[in-house]
């Protein structure tokens, strides 16, 4: 997989035509236009307002298309029920004090990205 492949993937991923992609990270539209088409490169300045407009885009992955092993998620193995796993582990979720208030963090969406740029979403039931 290419760059221009998982710049593409951020774009579907958050439903993103090249247009309002080009306007949310700040470039000319004629850039991302022509990065798409394969005409130029990806600049290090439009990496790194891509990196800023997603956060949760990871560098390495973006830039080589490999991730360290820290940063990957141990996927769940075939024998196991993913829900059960999930409603299982609701009520061992951390809980963090801050002063008097506490939270919770709860699974709210889980994404599975497949190979042929596809993915599938899922959300555990509201209790």
């Amino acid at each position: 997989m290419e760059i221009l492949d998982r710049i593409k993937m951020v774009m579907k991923m958050n439903q993103l035509n090249a247009a309002s992609f080009a306007d949310r990270i700040g470039v000319q539209r004629s850039n991302v236009s022509h990065v798409l088409t394969g005409r130029n490169k990806p600049s290090l300045d439009f990496i790194e307002k891509m990196l800023i407009q997603f956060p949760k885009v990871n560098a390495s992955w973006l830039i080589s298309g490999q991730i360290q092993q820290t940063d990957v998620i141990t996927p769940v193995k075939e024998n196991e029920n993913l829900i059960t796993n999930v409603n299982q582990n609701k009520n061992t979720n951390v809980n963090r004090e801050v002063g008097s208030q506490v939270s919770e963090k709860r699974i709210v969406k889980m994404i599975t990205f497949y190979d042929d740029f596809t993915f599938d979403e899922f959300r555990p039931a509201n209790d």
